[in-house]
């Protein structure tokens, strides 16, 4: 039982570690004073992908193809990044999100469909206890949410907010990019 927690735990700890879907988590913090609501996006979004992945494998790869999958994704991204970069010309340069709860689930849960930790979900569960996996996969997602939710909060008083909309707006599109075309 340990093992069915204690590994997925730190496999997918550590490869969700600086993955773009903790930098997305550290971005969508630095952009709103409502924290809790994010969080609670962002894990339901880790929830929905992860858990899938748990109960069903392939299951969505065989239904959605992986590009369809990535190209929304990477659109969701570059969106968001376009309007971080159009928010941060604003006399008052306010860069909170008007819905933290959608937008980190909406955008968590595209860049988590087919990643890689979703697939590894996918492997644990075809070797140990689903139940366990799922548990020890999402304790180390909400451990590095919280991780990124703090530092992006830290950032948020520590630096100018037009800059941190303007780094944040251009690590989307980049991250957009990315999933576009690797």
């Amino acid at each position: 039982m340990i093992q069915d927690i204690l590994i997925p735990f730190l496999a997918i700890g550590l490869a969700e570690l600086g993955d773009k879907t903790q930098l997305a988590v550290l971005c969508l913090s630095s952009q709103t004073k409502k924290h809790l609501k994010l969080f609670l996006g962002i894990m339901l979004a880790f929830l929905i992908a992860d858990g899938l992945a748990i109960l069903f494998g392939d299951f969505i790869k065989k239904f959605i193809p992986s590009t369809i999958i990535k190209i929304v994704a990477a659109i969701i991204f570059i969106i968001f990044g376009i309007i971080f970069l159009i928010n941060h010309k604003k006399e008052e340069a306010k860069c909170e999100l008007k819905k933290p709860f959608l937008s980190g689930f909406s955008i968590i849960l595209f860049s988590e469909l087919g990643d890689k930790t979703q697939i590894a979900s996918a492997l644990f569960a075809t070797e140990f206890n689903s139940f366990f996996v799922l548990l020890g996969v999402m304790l180390a997602l909400a451990l590095l949410s919280i991780a990124a939710i703090y530092t992006g909060k830290l950032l948020m008083k520590k630096l100018n907010r037009r800059l941190i909309s303007i780094i944040s707006g251009i690590l989307f599109i980049i991250i957009g990019f990315i999933i576009l075309f690797f």
